[in-house]
């Protein structure tokens, strides 16, 4: 060895141990809660649309079977059912105590008024009371389905209340 040589006295070099992979660094933890909340955030979102939707697909699909069925059906009946169609679905959104008594005049000004329109009223809507009740009057069967089917989409869209809610 040389005395000159500070170097020289030196051990080599030397690894160190291996990190282990657990317990993994707190990065990684953060990484794991945070994938979990995004999943559970995703689901729960998916979980309440499809809920928030299950009323207006049961509607349409009872529509669309007394769509199929409107040829066989007598005039009367088909108010009737397209009736009850539209309180089934009335009650679904708004409360039960401000829906179940209506009927003739107040129950088209409620469709009307919660529609956006005043067809039920004043136009093809107004079969349901008149053919219902009195077996008067003209029903145009297209219209009146494509209206139920408007009444129904607007009010029992992915914004669904709770039935106890107060609506203003």
């Amino acid at each position: 060895m040389d005395a000159n040589d500070p170097l020289a006295e030196l051990r080599p070099y030397h690894l160190p141990e291996a990190v282990g992979w657990w317990p993994p660094a707190p990065g990684w933890w953060l990484l794991a809660f945070l994938l979990l909340a995004l999943v559970a955030v995703v689901g729960y979102l998916y979980y309440r649309k499809q809920v928030a939707l299950r009323p207006l697909r049961y509607a349409m699909q009872e529509l669309e079977r007394i769509a199929a069925a409107q040829a066989n059906l007598a005039p009367d009946r088909l108010c009737a059912e397209l009736s009850a169609l539209l309180k089934r679905g009335a009650l679904a959104r708004f409360p039960q105590a401000e829906v179940a008594g209506l009927s003739g005049e107040r129950w088209l000004a409620f469709l009307d008024a919660n529609g956006g329109t005043s067809q039920f009223r004043n136009g093809p809507g107004r079969a349901l009371i008149e053919m219902r009740y009195a077996g008067i009057g003209q029903v145009d069967r297209a219209e009146l389905i494509a209206l139920t089917r408007q009444w129904l989409a607007a009010n029992l869209g992915p914004v669904v209340e709770s039935r106890g809610e107060q609506h203003a």
